[in-house]
């Protein structure tokens, strides 16, 4: 879209020529017309002093006052030279003012920086065209930003704050009298951050609508420069269209941060986390669903699964007579998962770990691998799977291959695991005392299952 230029250098060898015979004519480097307009329309090129090879002066091609490839004009009709009557046919960057030949070779502006008028004028309507589109980019990403970006962010507000009210209200619940206070205080963060998220919606949406405005007026200036102003009067309106160029740059572009979503963080609170929990472990379903049951497909090839389906055993030997070949069997790792898949609501069961020494215990994605002794299908050490694990006498916590050591002080013969939809929480507890061990939040993107690994002696499910 830009055109190179080129500067032509008008010398004068001998005083006894005339000013057309000594008009001389040397290209140039190209100008680099992707730096900032302002910064390219506020001056000329270099001169450079140079002869043809029979060292006479040569008439420049190229100082014609019209483009022929493009067919656009640039005569300066009616415009004469004062001093020289010349046609105004080349334009001095150093004065910043239209000159004629003469002016450049014997005149005042002898030793100046000069060019072609037609050259100047190309220079200066690319770089319009160029900056005129430039804008027109960004208004239409500010424009999708408005109409896309900020109305789905509206959208999903109101979506986020009725889920965080249902999210206290539900907790809250579970222990109405102990618990009124909290709730009350936990309502009106919701609310606080509500208004704070919909201020900042509502300042983004007036500050680029007010930007686009801005964006759009000068753009629509420069076009109006760009087609009605005169060749003349257009490269000398050099600070006006700079000044104009410069403040649509001072636009800057939208960005979408954190600020303008609702904190997921403000139905936090230890209070109300601790005792929904109990309210739920000491609650007449405690040990969860009798449904909850081993799936024998899943089974190890390394453990044996009892006949009510509950308790897994670790085999020291493997069968000689291995279980027939599944899809969803692990063949290498000690693993086992249950059979019921969580996807809403609130879950918990219990496991009797007391005779086993090596175990992990969690939940995992249906996609978990099942074949081979890769991380990939070894429970904990990958992102499919969470658990908290045993051995060595250590307790941990596993999750995509990042392991975070447990204080446990007295050891459970117990664990329990309360899995909230709703929340996207994982608890593991001791359920004698109901302590908790370790809880994790986090976006669960699919149903889950019950994961079990038992090394040493057997884990059971209980009821």
């Amino acid at each position: 879209m830009t055109d190179n230029c080129q500067s032509r250098d008008l010398i004068c060898p001998s005083t006894s020529a005339g000013p057309l015979e000594t008009l001389k004519t040397v290209p140039r480097e190209s100008m680099a017309c992707e730096q900032p307009i302002f910064s390219v329309l506020g001056g000329g090129l270099k001169p450079v002093s140079d002869v043809g090879p029979s060292g006479g002066a040569t008439t420049s091609p190229v100082a014609a006052t019209s483009d022929t490839e493009s067919g656009i004009g640039f005569a300066v009709e009616g415009e004469m030279c004062v001093e020289h009557e010349s046609d105004l046919d080349w334009f001095c960057g150093t004065e910043q003012k239209l000159i004629c030949s003469h002016c450049a070779i014997v005149g005042s502006c002898h030793g100046h920086t000069v060019t072609p008028l037609a050259n100047r004028v190309t220079a200066v309507r690319n770089q319009l065209v160029d900056v005129c589109e430039k804008m027109q980019l960004q208004a239409l990403r500010i424009e999708k930003f408005i109409n896309q970006t900020l109305t789905a962010k509206e959208q999903k507000l109101q979506a986020a704050a009725s889920q965080a009210r249902e999210q206290v209200l539900a907790q809250v619940n579970a222990a109405r009298e102990a618990l009124e206070e909290e709730e009350q205080r936990l309502l009106e963060k919701v609310q606080r951050e509500e208004e704070r998220v919909e201020q900042c919606l509502l300042t983004q949406r007036a500050h680029w609508s007010q930007a686009l405005a801005n964006l759009s007026q000068t753009r629509s200036r420069l076009v109006h420069t760009l087609t009605h102003t005169p060749d003349a009067q257009l490269v000398t309106s050099v600070q006006e269209i700079a000044e104009r160029v410069e403040e649509a740059e001072g636009v800057g572009e939208p960005c979408d941060t954190d600020q303008l979503n609702l904190d997921p963080g403000c139905t936090s609170s230890k209070l109300l986390r601790g005792l929904w929990i109990a309210s739920i472990l000491l609650g007449p379903n405690a040990y969860g669903s009798s449904f909850l049951k081993v799936d024998e497909r899943t089974v190890s090839p390394l453990l044996s699964l009892s006949d009510d389906l509950c308790t897994l055993t670790f085999l020291h030997k493997k069968p000689r007579q291995p279980p027939p070949y599944d899809p969803a069997r692990f063949d290498c790792w000690p693993n086992a998962l249950g059979s019921q898949p969580m996807s809403s609501g609130t879950h918990s069961w219990v496991v009797d770990v007391g005779e086993s020494g090596a175990f992990k215990v969690g939940v995992c994605y249906a996609s978990l691998e099942r074949k081979g002794s890769g991380n990939e299908a070894r429970l904990g050490h990958n992102s499919q799977s969470l658990v908290l694990s045993h051995y060595d006498g250590d307790y941990s916590f596993w999750h995509d291959g990042k392991k975070v050591p447990l204080q446990v002080v007295v050891r459970p013969q117990k664990i329990g695991l309360l899995l909230d939809w709703p929340s996207q929480t994982l608890v593991f507890y001791e359920p004698e005392s109901s302590a908790m061990l370790y809880s994790v939040t986090q976006h669960f993107s699919a149903p889950l299952l019950p994961a079990f690994a038992v090394t040493d002696r057997s884990i059971t499910i209980l009821h």
